[in-house]
Order: C-alpha cells, then structure tokens, then sequence
C-alpha cells in the first residue's frame, strides 16, 4: 500500500526557515521532519512513497536525488568514465520515492486529484509532512479494512495552546494546568483511502478537508479511528524548537522505529477506548 504525502504547502507560520526551504525540509534531530514521518511509515511495512510537491519542490528532489552521497561515504570517479562507488549502507535503502509535481497553488484535494496515476492498488495511505504521532498505522489500516467504507481518518485530541486556570466565583484561583489536552478530537491528518476519494477529488481549488470530506461524511462513508496517543504538528516556530528539544533529551515519542514491537503493542492496548465523536478540523 502506498503512501502519499501532502509536502506542496508554503509553512507561512514558519517563516523562519521556509523562506530558504519547504517546511518538510525543516529539520528535527538533523533529519528533515519529512524524513521522521517516512520513518514512521517504513516501520510498519509501508516503503512506497508518493510525495506531492509544490513549493520549492526542487529542493525536496535534490535531497531525495543526493540520498545516497549525503548517507554513506562513496568514491567518485570523475572524466569521460565518471561513477560513484558507495561504501556501507543505511537503513532507508528499500525506500521507493515518486516525487510528483503537483503545482505551486495547488490545494490539497487537489495535490491529491493529480497523482492518481501513481496509486495503482484499491487503498493508499494519506498523511502531511507535518504531522508527528506514535500511532499504530497497521491497527488504522486494519480498521479501514473492517469497515469497508472509502475514507478513515485518525482523531486525536489536541493540546491547548495555553494554560488553563481554575478560577472560583471570587476570582481566586484555584489551579493552573500547563496546555491540557482538549476534550474534543479532531482530525491528525492520517488517512486511508479507497480509490472512490478521486471521485470526490477535481484539480486546482479543492481542498480534501472540506467539501470532498464532509460530502462523504453525509454519506456515510467516513470513519475515524481514535489515537489517544502523542500528536504534534510542527506549525510554528516555537513548536519546531520544542520538537527538537525533545529529539535532543531522548523524549521523542514519534520515534518508534526504535521500539520493540512489544513495546508498541502495549502501548496500544493501554489507550485503547470507547471511539468520542470528531470534528474535522485540524488544527
């Protein structure tokens, strides 16, 4: 099943670094957070790649075009018998990468709409360059598949952008908790489709969140499975710092690669619950 990822947007909040690149490129622990996302994916089996690209795209080509020079030493010869002799390996040597011009102003449904040719099995996975989380994506694929519905979105419960304060009718206050995670869920950005979305999908000014969505909501035909898990999209400059911080101390818990199986598998059954009710926006 392949996957394809939404990475044509301009980051506008993070200005700060994409002025110079495109937000997938904007590094975590070294490694662009596009990277981080695939790796999540690849650990669970799924290596095909199908990148939607916009917004200075060409750097997101030479990054994947230069994989191997920037990953392993090599030998060059250079002249009229040029090559390049690579020396040891590394871990993303399966990957399969479609890089897909999907236009500068394109929207998202859009992105989507135009590699269609690329999708050539019934379900593929849809997820932005953005988006971290240490969800299970073969217990989402599998629920997908129980269903039998064309779209499943992942819910999740964001985090307050602020503090919270417990304050009684005199204006004491009582309490203060640092960002809480919100009651309500909303969409995470990880899908799976049927083929039936590109029905729904036309080219140029749609955006997959609204009406190709919320159409198939009336229907009947959307689910969401729930992730009580972590969630961070990396929106802003402050969020980019914090992400990295995290890298840094060790406390990264999108990094699943490097669990036990086992220990994702525990992890799972402990925020296992009863499915709330879910708004489609994400934030």
């Amino acid at each position: 099943m392949k996957v394809v990822i939404l990475c044509g947007g301009q980051g506008t909040r993070l200005r700060e670094y994409t002025e110079f690149k495109p937000k997938p490129l904007v590094e975590i622990g070294g490694r662009p957070i596009l990277w981080h996302v695939m790796k999540l994916y690849a650990h669970y089996g799924f290596r095909e790649f199908v990148l939607c690209l916009g917004y200075r795209g060409d750097l997101i080509r030479d990054y994947f075009l230069n994989y191997e020079t920037r990953n392993q030493d090599c030998t060059v010869r250079l002249g009229g018998r040029s090559e390049i002799r690579y020396h040891g390996s590394h871990d993303e040597e399966d990957f399969v990468v479609t890089l897909a011009d999907t236009g500068q102003e394109t929207m998202t449904g859009g992105r989507v709409k135009r590699i269609e040719r690329y999708i050539d099995t019934d379900s593929f996975l849809l997820t932005y360059a953005d988006g971290l989380a240490d969800i299970d994506l073969r217990a989402l694929v599998a629920f997908h598949q129980s269903h039998g519905r064309t779209a499943t979105v992942t819910a999740v419960r964001p985090a307050s952008r602020y503090g919270v304060l417990d304050v009684d009718g005199e204006g004491a206050v009582r309490g203060f908790i640092e960002k809480p995670q919100m009651d309500f869920m909303v969409s995470g950005g990880f899908f799976v489709f049927r083929r039936g979305i590109f029905r729904e999908l036309w080219d140029g000014g749609c955006v997959l969140e609204r009406e190709p969505l919320e159409n198939i909501a009336r229907t009947g035909q959307l689910r969401a499975y729930r992730h009580e898990g972590f969630f961070c999209t990396m929106d802003t400059y402050q969020e980019s710092l914090q992400l990295n911080q995290r890298w840094a101390a060790g406390d990264a818990p999108w990094r699943i690669w490097d669990r036990s199986v086992s220990d994702i598998n525990r992890l799972a059954d402990a925020l296992r619950q009863e499915q709330p009710s879910v708004t489609l926006a994400r934030q």
